[in-house]
This record gives structure tokens, C-alpha cells and sequence, in this order.
């Protein structure tokens, strides 16, 4: 697999991914190399936004919610008053498919702005 940029990530969409295989350990090594505030643990990637208040939060989660589904990828979301908790897996593959990169590129996108 070919790692992909970050620029290359926010520009990349989503892809349908039945019949495809789940990444190995390695090429998911690698592509989080490009987003290091992501980790791997429990099948999934995996990062924690956090927020001044229970207002910003609530902001992020609508305006990934938009993102999320223009991609057709959804991620398991755990909120509270002032954190936002992301895990995305491919069901599809079993594992991580480079959608999960994808989306979670744009999601650092919105975060950073």
C-alpha cells in the first residue's frame, strides 16, 4: 500500500470497500504516521478532541456529522460535556481500510480550523 500524504487524505473520498481486504499492521503503522494524534487499539483508529465547553463540543459532532455522512463512513462517537471520543473501523473489511484515514483526516480538519 501506498501512504498517503495528509494533503492526499483530505482530498481522497470515501470508496465502497466490499470484497476488499482489511490493511495489515504495518501499512496502518505507517498511515498513522501522517496523523499522529490518532492510535490503533481494539480493531479500530482512535483519537480524542477535546473543548472549552459543552457548546464547542456539541458544534464539532454537527459539523463532523455532515462529513461523516458526505463520506458514508461512520465512526463510533462517545460525547460528554467537554470531549469528543472518534473510532473508525471499515465493517465491510473486518479491520482498516483507508477510508478510516480518509475520514479521520477531514476530522482533524474541522478540529484544526
Amino acid at each position: 500500500m501506498t501512504i498517503l500524504t495528509l494533503d492526499a487524505l483530505r482530498a481522497a473520498y470515501s470508496l465502497p470497500q466490499e470484497g476488499g481486504k482489511a490493511l495489515g499492521d504495518a501499512a496502518i503503522a505507517e498511515q498513522l504516521s501522517v496523523l499522529p494524534a490518532w492510535s490503533y487499539t481494539d480493531g479500530a483508529i482512535r483519537r480524542e478532541y477535546k473543548f472549552n465547553d459543552y457548546y464547542e463540543t456539541i458544534a464539532f459532532v454537527n459539523a463532523i456529522a455532515w462529513i461523516i455522512h458526505r463520506e458514508d463512513h461512520h465512526p463510533d462517537l462517545t460525547v460528554s460535556y467537554n470531549r469528543v471520543g472518534v473510532a473508525f473501523n471499515t465493517h465491510s473489511v473486518n479491520g482498516i481500510s483507508i477510508n478510516d484515514f480518509i475520514a479521520a483526516a477531514k476530522l482533524d480538519m474541522v478540529f484544526d480550523r
